[in-house]
C-alpha cells in the first residue's frame, strides 16, 4: 500500500482478523468495549499531567511512542466497528460537522457572549429516552 486511506486500512484490519479467525468476536458490543478500553489507555497517559505538560507530551520519545500506539489502537477499533456496522466514518464525521456548524454558529466579532458550557453527561438508557443527535 503506497498511500494510506481509510478503506485500505479497514481492509487490512478485516484481513488481519480473518487470518486469525477473530470475526466471531468482532461484534459491535465487543468492539465498542475494546474501543473504550483503548481510549482509557490513551487517557491514562495524560491523567495526572498539567495542561502545560500535556501540551508537551510528544517531546519525550518514549511517551510519544505510547501516545501514537494508543491512538492507533483507538482508530483500529473504531474502523473495525464502522466496518461491522457499515458506517462510512468519513461521511459520518462530515455530516456531524455540518450539524455542529448549524448548532454552533461562529461568534461575530462584536459578540462578547461566553462560550457554551460543556454538555451534561447523557442519562443512562434505562432512565430516560434518548435525545442524542
Amino acid at each position: 500500500m503506497t498511500e494510506l486511506d481509510v478503506q485500505g486500512l479497514q481492509r487490512r484490519l478485516v484481513e488481519f482478523a480473518a487470518a486469525r479467525e477473530w470475526e466471531p468476536y468482532h461484534t459491535p458490543k465487543n468492539l465498542t468495549a475494546a474501543l473504550s478500553v483503548e481510549a482509557s489507555e490513551l487517557l491514562e497517559i495524560f491523567q495526572w499531567l498539567t495542561p502545560e505538560q500535556s501540551a508537551r507530551v510528544m517531546d519525550d520519545p518514549g511517551t510519544a511512542h505510547r501516545v501514537r500506539d494508543e491512538v492507533a489502537d483507538v482508530l483500529a477499533y473504531l474502523l473495525q466497528f464502522c466496518d461491522v456496522l457499515g458506517i462510512d466514518a468519513l461521511t459520518a464525521l462530515s455530516e456531524k460537522i455540518d450539524r455542529n456548524e448549524l448548532r454552533f454558529p461562529p461568534k461575530s466579532p462584536s459578540s462578547s457572549a461566553p462560550a457554551p458550557a460543556p454538555a451534561a453527561p447523557s442519562p443512562s438508557p434505562s432512565s430516560s429516552p434518548s435525545t442524542s443527535d
